[in-house]
C-alpha cells in the first residue's frame, strides 16, 4: 500500500469538498504557514502578516510580497529571456579561457 502525505491542516473539512482540492489548498495553506528567509537578517523568521505583507520576527521589518510565499522561483523560460544572464556569458567565457592558459603555462613550466 502506498504511503500517503499527510493532510493535517484540511482535515477540518471531513468527507467535504474533495480530495483533489484539499490537497490543493493543503499544499498552498503549509507554503503560507511556512517560515521564509529574511532578506535583511538572513534567518529564517520571515512571517505572513496579511495578503502581501510579511514580517521578520527577529529584526522587526516588514516587506511585500506575493500572497502565499515570499517570492517566485523563476522559471527557465524567464531565465533564458532575462538579459543580464546573456551579457554575463562573455565575461565568463573570458575568464574561463584565462584560466586555461595560466594552467597550461603552469604545467609547461
Amino acid at each position: 500500500m502506498a504511503i500517503q502525505k499527510k493532510i493535517a491542516s484540511t482535515k477540518r473539512f471531513g468527507v467535504r469538498y474533495g480530495r483533489t482540492v484539499k490537497h490543493k489548498f493543503g499544499a498552498l495553506e503549509a507554503s503560507q504557514r511556512k517560515k521564509y528567509k529574511c532578506p535583511y537578517c538572513s534567518k529564517p523568521s520571515l512571517k505572513r502578516l496579511a495578503v502581501g505583507i510579511w514580517y521578520c520576527v527577529k529584526c522587526n521589518s516588514k516587506i511585500a510580497g506575493k500572497a502565499y510565499a515570499v517570492s517566485k522561483r523563476k522559471s527557465v523560460k524567464d531565465m533564458i529571456s532575462d538579459k543580464s544572464l546573456i551579457e554575463e556569458v562573455p565575461e565568463i567565457e573570458e575568464t574561463e579561457q584565462s584560466e586555461d592558459k595560466e594552467e597550461e603555462e603552469a604545467v609547461a613550466a
